[in-house]
This record gives C-alpha cells, structure tokens and sequence, in this order.
C-alpha cells in the first residue's frame, strides 16, 4: 500500500466525524424547534388559559394605574412614582408565574399523566426538552412584559433607559425561575398537590420580596436580598425607574439559584410517578 494510501485512510475517520457532528448539531436544533414549537401550540389551543395568563397582570396595572396613577415619584417608592414601581415588580411577577407556578404544576401533572414517560421513550434529548420548555416560557414572558410597560405606558409611565440590561435580566429571571421550577415539581409526590405546593413557596418570596409593596424593614430586606424574587425585582427596577443599567449583583444572585436548581433537578427530577 502506497504512503499516500495509508494517510488518506489514516485521516478518514477524522474527516469523516466532522460531518457527523455536523449532521449531530442540526438534528439537535431540529428537535429543539420542534419542542419550541410543541410547547406554543400546545399553549396557544387552550385559549382559557393563554387569555388569563396574560389578562392577570394587565388587570392589576389597569387598577394599581386607577389606584395609584397619581402618586408622583415619592420616598415610598425609592423616588419612583408608584406606577414606575409596579410596572417592573408585577412584570418580575409574571415571568415568575408563567416560569416556575405553571412550570411546576405543569411538570408534575405530565408525570402523573405519563406524558413525561413517553417523552422519554422517544430520540429527545432531556436537556432539548428542558430547554424548549425555557425557551416557550420566555417567550411567553416576553409578551406578558411587553403587555405591561404598553398597559403602564397608557397611564403616563415613561419607557426604560436600557432595554439591554432589561433583556439580560429577563433571560437570566426565566433561567432562574424555569430551573427553580423543575426542581421544585421534582420534589411533588402528585399532580393534586402542585398547586399548594408551588403557591407555598412562591407567595411569601412574593411578599417578603416588595412585589405588592415596599418594604422598609432594613433587616427584611437584607435577607430577602439573598433569596430570588428581590434580586430579580431590584435588576428590573433600576433600568425601568431609576435609568440605571445592569445590575451584576441581582443577576450574579439568580445565577447562584439557578445553578441551585439545576443541581436539584438534576439530582431528583424523575420522569415517571412516584409510587404512592
């Protein structure tokens, strides 16, 4: 065999697995448009809930700018007036809900309905459904927020200074909050318990973290700052009250419960019904 010979089948397997991972990468991007495309379709055919989930946060800027659209920029609100204080808090609230509430009550109700087995069963990667899923949910926050500043808008809100900071704490919120979700939905035994499960964990975080009102308590404030939905308030209050830009330490804090929730999920997520 010549010297030429024995170099080109020498390089073969390697030129030959360049194609292949190639040929890898599309499929993997075709399975994950397809997930993306599942999830809207599926969401978009239940128009009940499609239309109060977006109807839900509308519906409080419409009374908090009946309530409250006259309260000029105040010590109360952080020198924001009281619309440029809840435009951005209940738009942080409606990425949570449609991130981590219907997430994890979704998920769990998939298992106990064997949708997650047979997703299972099938040539889908888990990690291009996990990512379909964030990537449904951010859409859907993306809507749901941009219905927000166009409803606080109508009521004299001016628009945010730094719609690059707002993107980043956007996906960073949607990453944080979907990983959040899948880890809390693996720890519900059953479907008939996600409800009360995700509502107990996220109604405090809620409160505590001045969603529906300011919190003055120094002390309350510094350890709500440690927990997700603060940070996640604070990133999107400086570019939509204050004209501020990114906000590395709120967005270095959601990476941190990411990364939390990615560990549980990974650790504890099971994709058929625990036994009862």
């Amino acid at each position: 065999m010549s010297t030429t010979t024995v170099g080109t089948a020498a390089m073969s397997p390697a030129t030959s697995g360049a194609p292949r991972r190639g040929r890898a990468r599309r499929r993997d991007l075709a399975l994950l448009w397809h997930q993306v495309r599942y999830e809207q379709l599926s969401f978009w055919r239940n128009p009940q809930s499609a239309f109060f989930t977006f109807f839900f946060p509308v519906v409080i800027i419409v009374l908090f700018g009946a309530l409250f659209g006259g309260v000029k920029g105040s010590s109360y609100f952080y020198g924001a007036s009281a619309l440029q204080y809840y435009v951005p808090t209940i738009a942080a609230l409606s990425v949570l809900g449609s991130c981590f509430s219907q997430l994890g009550i979704v998920l769990a109700l998939r298992r106990q309905n064997g949708v997650l087995k047979r997703v299972r069963a099938t040539p889908l990667p888990a990690w291009t459904y996990f990512l379909g899923l964030l990537a449904h949910c951010l859409l859907v926050s993306v809507v749901d927020v941009a219905l927000i500043v166009g409803t606080g808008r109508l009521f004299g809100v001016p628009l945010p200074g730094d719609w690059a900071a707002i993107g980043a704490t956007l996906v960073a919120g949607a990453a944080c909050f979907c990983a959040l979700g899948v880890a809390v939905a693996s720890l519900i035994r059953n479907a008939e318990a996600a409800p009360a499960v995700v509502q107990i964990v996220m109604f405090p975080l809620v409160f505590v973290s001045g969603t529906y009102m300011p919190i003055h308590s120094a002390a309350l404030n510094r350890v709500a700052s440690y927990l997700p939905v603060r940070p996640f308030n604070q990133a999107l209050l400086g570019p939509f009250a204050h004209r501020t830009g990114f906000d590395w330490h709120d967005l270095g804090v959601l990476a941190a419960w990411g990364a939390v929730g990615v560990v549980i999920a990974v650790r504890r997520f099971r994709w058929t019904p625990r036994p009862q």
